[in-house]
């Protein structure tokens, strides 16, 4: 019976250890239904800009931006339909009241009944369980969602019902998280994730009257706070799974973000992001809404000075993504698992940059396609493991999937390294003991190093490296690479490995505007099969 019980704690364990689901339900810890009743703010109160017909407060809004928002973002959004509805059903009332009558009618059939009435959309996670997979629709869905009730329904009751609904479900989502705050989806995704949820969390605030906020909450802040710390310097940021290596155009979602959480940190990245690259209320994706609250802050943004700066080490224990930095150079690796939100098989790999310039790179991921999200995802290069900076063990590559997974992920900061096993990340046709690859970052070099023991040899081990632009292996034992003028070289032992370079000719416009018109999959190949052995490779700036 105890062996049973045994594996049984061991088999939770690794569950938790995938998907850390931890039961916080902070949003409904911190009011009760009748609570929430109680603080509701009525009668569309809460909004905070001028009614339609108070054309100099909209004046004064808009200000500069005025020309580029008129007849901007109409369509078929629910949340810019009920907008639509809540500043002009009394203009429309005098031209044909059946106009904002069938409106609001469709917004209720098509929106508000739905929401308030079914659970099986599987954003919502209503099965809650500790395997449940929840991810940034569950934040964007419900933000949407919960303004389309606040703008439409006035019947304290239903709403309400509505608000406390979309406080369990968003809970899901806040208990899913890992509780070191990263995006598991990656920097670019965090606004969709956690940016989604601030929006969610701001509509929270206005409607219970302050009564349920969580602005002050530590993982809240943590999460706000990946985005700046995910940023490396001129225009980059860490780019794993689908996320792309340029920052993406919201920061004045990142500087809002950084006002309400207190956070001078993700204010100051912002500042400096949009002096680089200006924001306009045009950059807003179909959002009404952010759109707006856009608006009231990009002035304040270019007056700011900005100045951001960045901690030396950080590290994301649950996640387990560590990123090191200095005046010089910036590493970032991950562990984390196979089957993550916009999952790459890219266990153990790494991405670094000197003077803000990418050398080794994650190339990201292309245009959406069909293929994209459903079971032919990993015929896709950008998605497999043997286009990433790790192994092919044995030739084989990591595979998919929720047991592919790294252990013993550690980060020092005192060495300025990081280290993780990757054994468990490869199928049994790998025959891999164990393959800690590990990382130490100095002042202007990596030293990149694999201790492995394997169980048989079938075939060569191949160590592959991602970079671009400009690389030569001419020269036995290095190879340079220089990306812009920023020059680094690659040292490899010749009596190891024998180098080739793959062109990876990008046809995709998404992966071409980050990388130029081609990349290149630099393999080492190991000369002789041993089951043990230490391989080690420098990467210095020159």
């Amino acid at each position: 019976m105890k062996k049973v019980i045994l594996i049984l704690a061991v088999f939770a364990a690794s569950l938790m250890g995938a998907n850390a689901y931890e039961k916080r339900d902070l949003l409904q810890r911190s009011a009760t239904e009748a609570e929430v009743k109680a603080s509701l703010v009525m009668d569309q109160k809460w909004v905070p800009y001028p009614a339609y017909s108070d054309r100099n407060g909209w004046n004064n809004l808009l200000g500069d931006y005025r020309t580029d928002v008129l007849e901007l973002r109409q369509g078929g959004l629910a949340q810019m339909l009920s907008w639509t509805y809540y500043f002009l059903h009394d203009q429309l009332d005098k031209i044909d009241p059946i106009i904002s009558m069938r409106l609001r009618h469709e917004l209720q059939k098509r929106e508000l009944d739905p929401f308030i009435n079914r659970t099986d959309f599987w954003w919502m996670a209503w099965d809650e369980s500790p395997t449940v997979f929840v991810n940034n629709w569950n934040p964007w869905c419900n933000a949407n969602a919960l303004l389309c009730y606040m703008l439409l329904e006035n019947d304290r009751d239903k709403l309400a019902k509505a608000v406390y609904k979309s406080m369990i479900s968003v809970d899901r989502y806040l208990n899913y998280v890992k509780a070191d705050g990263a995006c598991e989806e990656g920097a670019t995704y965090w606004g969709h994730a956690f940016g989604k949820l601030f929006d969610y969390l701001s509509e929270l605030q206005m409607i219970t009257g302050g009564k349920v906020s969580l602005f002050n909450n530590k993982l809240v802040k943590d999460m706000g706070e990946f985005v700046a710390k995910s940023y490396i310097g001129n225009g980059y940021a860490v780019n794993f799974a689908d996320a792309s290596a340029h920052v993406s155009d919201y920061m004045a979602l990142v500087y809002r973000c950084g006002k309400a959480l207190g956070s001078r940190e993700m204010m100051d990245m912002a500042v400096d992001c949009f002096k680089e690259k200006p924001e306009t209320v045009t950059s807003v994706w179909l959002d009404t809404y952010k759109q707006i609250e856009a608006m009231k802050v990009l002035k304040e943004m270019s007056q700011a000075k900005g100045g951001y700066k960045a901690d030396a080490f950080t590290w994301y224990p649950q996640t387990e993504f560590c990123y090191m930095r200095n005046a010089e150079a910036f590493f970032a690796g991950k562990g984390g698992y196979n089957d993550e939100s916009h999952n790459h098989n890219d266990i153990g790999s790494f991405v670094l940059y000197f003077d803000n310039t990418p050398i080794m790179i994650d190339a990201g991921v292309g245009t959406y396609t069909r293929q994209t999200f459903s079971s032919e995802r990993y015929t896709i290069w950008t998605m497999q493991g043997n286009y990433h900076n790790i192994p092919m063990i044995n030739g084989v590559p990591e595979m998919y999937g929720k047991k592919y997974k790294a252990t013993n992920a550690r980060a020092d900061r005192r060495t300025m390294s990081f280290s993780v096993e990757l054994a468990s990340a490869y199928p049994k046709e790998a025959c891999v003991d164990s393959w800690v690859r590990s990382y130490q970052l100095k002042k202007s070099k990596l030293t990149v190093s694999d201790n492995f023991k394997l169980s048989q040899t079938k075939a060569a081990n191949i160590v592959n490296f991602l970079t671009w632009d400009d690389v030569d292996i001419s020269k036995k034992g290095v190879v340079s690479i220089n990306v812009k003028g920023v020059k680094a070289q690659l040292n490899y032992d010749t009596n190891t490995f024998e180098p080739s370079i793959e062109t990876i000719e990008l046809n995709d416009k998404r992966l071409s505007d980050v990388w130029g018109k081609k990349i290149y999959r630099l393999s080492l190949k190991a000369k002789t099969t041993a089951k043990s052995g230490i391989y080690k490779y420098e990467i210095t700036k020159k």
